[in-house]
Order: structure tokens, then C-alpha cells, then sequence
């Protein structure tokens, strides 16, 4: 990875709880403040299957982007997974058109506001909309985390409010069941139809669609492997809870016939069993998590909008402004043109219009996530590899396409051509700008390509700069791989036949192959362009079958030899390694073949990492320039140390925290490969590997105060 590279990515700084607010903040707003009684309107008390089932069928939207975000952690969530599985075209489409969902989801949360503030004090709405935005817009271009900050203070407030209406509405319920009016709340269940039923669904559904909003951001998420798909899980069992049980309040405690045409429901509800609180706190409590849900949707939507735009720009699909990063390295163009459109949301449309429209197009886009999922696991591209995989594949992801054309047709004819108009518009775009602009095919080709058709290389290559990114996983074996590699130091006339024939020599008494067998699959990787070759660091590599764990060999050079790599420009200075890397892995784990790799080239493009490798003293030394610090420990044994109770006592009797190991001993000039036999001496140079709290430990038990 370039230096260049680095500072155009964006900070990771979002943790669990971070990806949980701005999933669950872009849901409760409109969808549970302002809709349920439209909702009503059309479906009746079926209205509270009606969210149900919307909170089911957005489970294949969350399944899918949960696995291309821990694939492709980039901003631009899914314009960027459709661009990379399904092409430019479509990624344009996708890109465009759900940066314009989110956009008119956001304004019409900030718009919905208005009706809550006017029970006690008379705004003109959309001005205080206007003024909201202005205010996010300027939290988003300080950074994210001062973003995500306040979307948890917004989070934290308003679950705590829904928490108190929705146990005190349990009790009013219970208290009213047995009325004799209650029965006739909820008969006839469904008086507008199936067919009322589900276009409430569809309706309805723009409640949900803010869950998948946090993929947008993968790339700041830290861990996204973890963070995405558990946020995401714990956000929609809140939501669908809370919507379910909080409709169906709303439907026993209100008269139907007030409830289809109000538009503060909640606060109505609540101010039928809120009477016990001195008056106006019960409703001022109300007020104060419909602003706080509100503001959040906003917030987190103008957060997750804007690095559409970004995104695209990068790629060249929108203006290369619109990539600028500002001096808090967020996108300051791309959240102030974000913030332009929402305005003119907020300005020229009324509440219900946008919530149709934003559902009808982001049903077309979960459809399109879908068949993505399909297409990148059909490729069989090796180095695409999602740290979440979505169950019951690929059924659910055939169930989420075709549920959407369902729901769509049954949200009415305005739906459907504000879906088809804006597909078209997303293709005028991409026609008159951007086609000649880009030089890349999706995913798709590689699955062509396994019919006979074309692929494109580029991808590969992106998803491999991805897996040096996000490094290893947590049983990834590459510490023990590190600790018990063989180590050459090779004479200044060496050449890289010779080398690979003594690594093969090394390799033939670990994996059942012959020296002669091994030193050709290394030495045909450099004829084929295979093995990487970059500032002074080569990783000749293979995979074999038959074989249960990886080895290494760790060659190093003072004087450089040259790799004779095909098909690059004559002058070979560039190619000469101080430092190779033999890797040889089992065939059957292609995807830990390739992180492995790219631990490696991650820990050696650091600028100062040959000069080390040049200057350190012994094999210990070699082998810790690549183990992670925070889980690599070197131990000296000396008198008048901590580390003196050890000497004379064997490994098996000191007991080492819980996953530590001590994988090398280094003793004078030897390095010994330790059993639980093995007795400590003084001088002895211990390598620990181990997890984090046990190398933690170590370090306290024996280095802390040391001098």
C-alpha cells in the first residue's frame, strides 16, 4: 500500500456501538413518529403485521450488505458493491439512486420534526428543517466521530424515552383488554384486503431502510468483520420490537378513526396513559424523543448520503471535487453538495410523497444487493473474502430479489415511474458522462468467464489492496507460521535459483514433496508473474494439497538478488530483494493464502522496514519485524531482571497465561525450537507469541519498571 493510497482512505474510528446508533438513529424517525397513522390509513389494524413483516423482509438486504461490507469495508457501501460486482453501469444506477433514497428519507425526518415541535412552540417547519441540516452538515465536516458522537447522545436518549411509552403503554393495554372497545380496535384485522396489507408493507418499509444506511461508512468502521454484521443484527431487534409493540399501543389505546389521520401518533397514544405526570411533561417527554429520533435519522443519513458522492467521485462517475477530502479529512464537497439536495427536498416536496417514493426505489436497490451477493460468491474470485457470510445462501438472497417487484407493484403506479424514471436518469448520467471515464467490469465477468466470456483483472487486484487493509482474523495462524519459519542469510553472489533450491531443501523435511518438486512451483511463480516483487521485498508463494498448516522460509540479502520476474521493463534495479519470503500454503484455504500474504506486504511496505530487516542481529530479531507487536514478545533472561525467577526451571512448570506460547528460544549463538522439557538459562532470549491479554500480562509480569 502507497503512502498515497493511505491518506486518501478515511479514519476508522466507528466502533460496535457507533454502527448500532447510526443503524437504529436512521430508523426511529418517521417510520414510528409520523407513518403508523398514514399506515393505518391504508391497511387498517393489519398495520402491525404490516411492520412486522417489513422488519422480516428486510432481513435478506441485511444478511447481503453485512457480507459485501466485511468484504469491500469502502465509503459508498452499496453504490460501491454493485459498481465492483455488477459494473459501472449498474453501480451508477445503484449509486445515484440510493444517494437520493437516503436523501429524501433524511429530509423527510427533518421535515417530520416540525409536527412534534408544534405542540408547544408555533416554527415554520421547513425553515427549522433548513437550519437542522445547516447545523448537521457542519458536525459531519469536523469528522465522523464527532458525528457519531452526537448520533449516540441522540440514540441513548430516545431508546431510554420508547423503553418508558413502551412498558407504560403494555400496562394500559392491559388494563383496556378486557374492554369491550378493544375487540372492536382490532376488527376486522384487515379491512382493506390483502392487497391493503401489502402496500402498507412497501410503505412501511422506508422505516427499515436506514438499517443497511451504516455500510456507506464501512470504510471508518474499526474490526467491520465484527462491528457490521452484529450492529446491524442488534439495531433491526431493537427497531422491529419497538415498531411492532409500539404500532400495536397506538392501535388499542387511539379511536381508528383518529388514528388514520394523525400525524403525531405517538404523542397522542402517550398522552392518553402519560395523565398520571404533572402536565405538559408526559407529552414533553414525547417531544423530546421524536426530536431526538428525527435529528438522528438526519444526522446519520447526511453522514451515510454523503459518501455516495465520494465514492463515485473516486471512481470517476461524479466530479473529481466531490472526492476532495478537507483538513479533518472527511468529504467537506461531498457533504456540502449533500446537504444542498436535502434542502431542495425539504423545500419542494410534503411528507407523504417522499416516504413512497424513497421506499419504492430502495426496495429496487435491496433488490439489486441481492443478486450482487450472487454474482461476487458465483465468480469465485479468490480474494473476495467477507469476514460475515449470509446464511441460507442462495435462497434468501432469491427470496429479497423477488419480493421487492411484489411490494413495488402493489405501492401504486407513481412508485413505479418514480422507480423506472430515476433508473433512467441514472443511465442518461452514465451515458453522456461517465462511460468513457472508467476502464473496469464488475464481478459479473469473472462468472462469465467461467462460460467462456470476459473478466477483468483490476478486480482481483482492488480486493487484494482490501485484504491488506483489514489484515488478519482472529484464527489466522500466522504468528505460530512467523515463530517456527526456517531463516537464511545468504552470501552476496547468491542467486535466486540457488536460494529457492535451499528453501525447498528446508521446506522438504516440513510438507510431504520433493526439494525438486517445491524449488519448480517457486521458481515457475516468477516466470508467470506470480510472485510480488516491490521495494526490495519478494514473496514468492504457492499452495499445495496434502498438506494441514503453512510454512515459511525468511531469506535475507545484504547485497540484493535479483528476481527474475517475466514481462517488466528492462531495467531490473527494482528487483533486486534484500528480504524473500517463501510462503507455502495448503490449496485448499485459498482466502487465508492471500491474507497471509497480505499481512506480510503490509508489515514490509512500511518505509523503514528494510532498513531494519538489514540491521537486525538474529533470527528473533527477523521474525518480529513481521509479528504484530501487541501479540509478539521478546523476554530476556538476566540476573537482577524480573525475568531472573525463570532461569533453571522448564517451560512446562512457569505458568504462562492462557494462548501464549513461547515459540523460540535463542541461546548464544543458537536458536532452539523449545518443548515443555526445554530448561530456561540465563542469557537465554525468549520469543513469546500469544493473544493480547496474555502478552498484556507478560509485559506486566516481567517488563514493567524494568530498566
Amino acid at each position: 500500500m502507497s503512502l498515497e493510497r493511505k491518506t486518501t482512505l478515511l479514519k476508522k474510528e466507528l466502533g460496535l456501538f457507533d454502527v448500532y446508533a447510526i443503524s437504529t438513529g436512521a430508523m426511529f424517525s418517521s417510520g414510528f413518529f409520523l407513518l403508523p397513522g398514514l399506515a393505518a390509513a391504508k391497511a387498517g389494524p393489519s398495520v402491525i403485521l404490516a411492520y412486522l413483516l417489513a422488519g422480516v423482509l428486510i432481513l435478506p438486504a441485511m444478511f447481503s450488505k453485512a457480507e459485501l461490507a466485511t468484504a469491500m469495508p469502502r465509503a459508498g457501501g452499496t453504490y460501491y458493491f454493485l459498481d465492483r460486482s455488477l459494473g459501472p453501469m449498474v453501480g451508477t444506477v445503484g449509486g445515484l439512486g440510493t444517494f437520493l433514497a437516503l436523501t429524501l428519507k433524511s429530509a423527510f425526518a427533518l421535515v417530520g420534526m416540525g409536527a412534534y415541535l408544534a405542540f408547544f412552540v408555533h416554527v415554520p417547519i421547513k425553515p427549522l428543517a433548513v437550519g437542522l441540516t445547516i447545523v448537521f452538515m457542519v458536525f459531519n465536516i469536523v469528522g465522523a466521530k464527532e458525528t457519531t458522537g452526537l448520533q449516540r447522545f441522540l440514540v441513548i436518549v430516545l431508546l431510554a424515552v420508547m423503553g418508558f411509552f413502551v412498558v407504560q403503554g403494555l400496562f394500559e393495554v392491559g388494563v383496556l383488554w378486557n374492554e369491550p372497545r378493544t375487540a372492536r380496535q382490532i376488527k376486522p384485522f384487515m379491512p382493506f384486503g390483502f392487497e391493503g396489507l401489502l402496500g402498507t408493507v412497501g410503505f412501511v418499509f422506508v422505516s427499515y431502510a436506514g438499517l443497511t444506511k451504516v455500510a456507506s461508512v464501512a470504510e471508518e468502521i474499526k474490526n467491520p468483520d465484527r462491528n457490521i454484521p452484529l450492529g446491524m443484527a442488534l439495531s433491526l431487534m431493537t427497531a422491529t420490537f419497538v415498531y411492532v409493540v409500539g404500532v400495536f399501543i397506538m392501535v388499542i389505546v387511539l379511536d381508528p378513526d383518529a388514528l388514520r389521520s394523525d400525524l403525531t401518533p405517538v404523542a397522542t397514544a402517550a398522552d392518553s396513559f402519560f395523565d398520571w405526570l404533572p402536565q405538559p411533561y408526559g407529552l414533553l417527554i414525547i417531544v423530546a424523543a421524536a426530536f431526538a429520533a428525527f435529528a438522528s435519522t438526519g444526522n446519520a443519513g447526511l453522514l451515510s448520503a454523503s459518501r455516495y458522492p465520494l465514492a463515485m467521485a473516486r471512481d470517476r462517475l461524479l466530479p473529481n471535487a466531490l472526492a476532495n477530502l478537507g483538513r479533518f479529512r472527511t468529504p467537506t464537497v461531498a457533504i456540502i453538495f449533500t446537504t444542498a439536495l436535502m434542502i431542495l427536498c425539504i423545500v419542494a416536496l410534503d411528507e407523504e410523497g417522499i416516504a413512497k417514493l424513497a421506499s419504492a426505489f430502495q426496495l429496487f436497490i435491496f433488490m439489486l444487493v441481492n443478486l450482487a451477493v450472487i454474482v461476487m460468491r458465483e465468480s469465485r474470485i479468490s480474494s473476495y473474502d467477507p469476514g460475515y457470510r449470509s446464511p441460507f445462501y442462495p435462497w434468501i438472497q432469491i427470496f429479497g430479489i423477488l419480493t421487492p417487484v411484489v411490494l413495488i407493484g402493489y405501492m401504486g403506479w407513481l412508485a413505479i415511474v418514480f422507480t423506472l424514471g430515476m433508473i433512467v436518469l441514472c443511465l442518461v448520467w452514465y451515458r453522456v458522462y461517465a462511460r468513457d471515464r472508467v476502464v473496469r467490469d464488475g464481478a459479473i465477468y469473472h462468472w462469465f468467464e467461467r462460460l467462456g466470456k470476459r473478466r477483468f483483472e483490476g478486480l482481483d487486484t482492488e480486493l487484494r489492496t482490501i485484504l491488506k487493509e483489514k489484515g488478519l482474523r482472529e484464527d489466522d495462524p500466522f504468528e505460530e507460521v512467523v515463530a517456527r519459519a526456517g531463516v537464511m542469510d545468504v552470501r552476496e553472489d547468491a542467486t535466486f535459483d540457488e536460494i529457492t533450491q535451499n528453501v525447498a531443501q528446508m521446506l522438504e523435511i516440513r510438507i510431504p514433496y520433493a526439494a525438486e518438486d517445491i524449488a519448480r512451483e517457486f521458481k515457475m511463480g516468477t516466470h508467470v508473474g506470480a510472485t510480488p516483487v516491490a521495494r526490495g521485498i519478494a514473496l514468492p508463494h504457492i499452495q499445495v494439497s496434502r498438506i494441514r498448516h503453512p510454512e515459511l522460509v525468511l531469506v535475507r540479502s545484504e547485497s540484493g538478488v535479483i528476481i527474475p520476474v517475466e514481462d517488466v521493463p528492462t531495467n531490473t534495479e527494482g528487483l533486486a530483494a534484500h528480504a524473500l519470503f517463501f510462503l507455502v500454503s495448503p490449496e485448499d484455504d485459498p482466502r487465508q493464502h492471500l491474507r497471509m500474504l497480505a499481512q506480510i506486504a503490509g508489515r514490509a511496505d512500511e518505509d523503514d522496514f528494510i532498513d531494519e530487516w538489514l540491521a537486525a542481529s538474529d533470527e528473533s530479531d527477523l521474525k518480529g519485524l513481521l509479528l504484530r507487536d501487541q501479540r509478539f514478545l521478546s523476554l530476556p533472561v538476566e540476573e537482577g531482571k524480573r525475568t531472573a525467577a525463570l532461569i533453571g526451571q522448564p517451560l512446562m512448570a512457569i505458568s504462562w497465561p492462557e494462548g501464549c506460547l513461547v515459540a523460540l528460544v535463542r541461546r548464544l549463538d543458537e536458536t532452539i525450537v523449545p518443548s515443555g522439557q526445554t530448561v530456561i538459562q540465563e542469557g537465554d532470549r525468549l520469543t513469546v507469541i500469544g493473544s493480547l491479554e496474555g502478552i498484556r500480562e507478560l509485559r506486566s509480569r516481567y517488563l514493567a519498571g524494568s530498566g
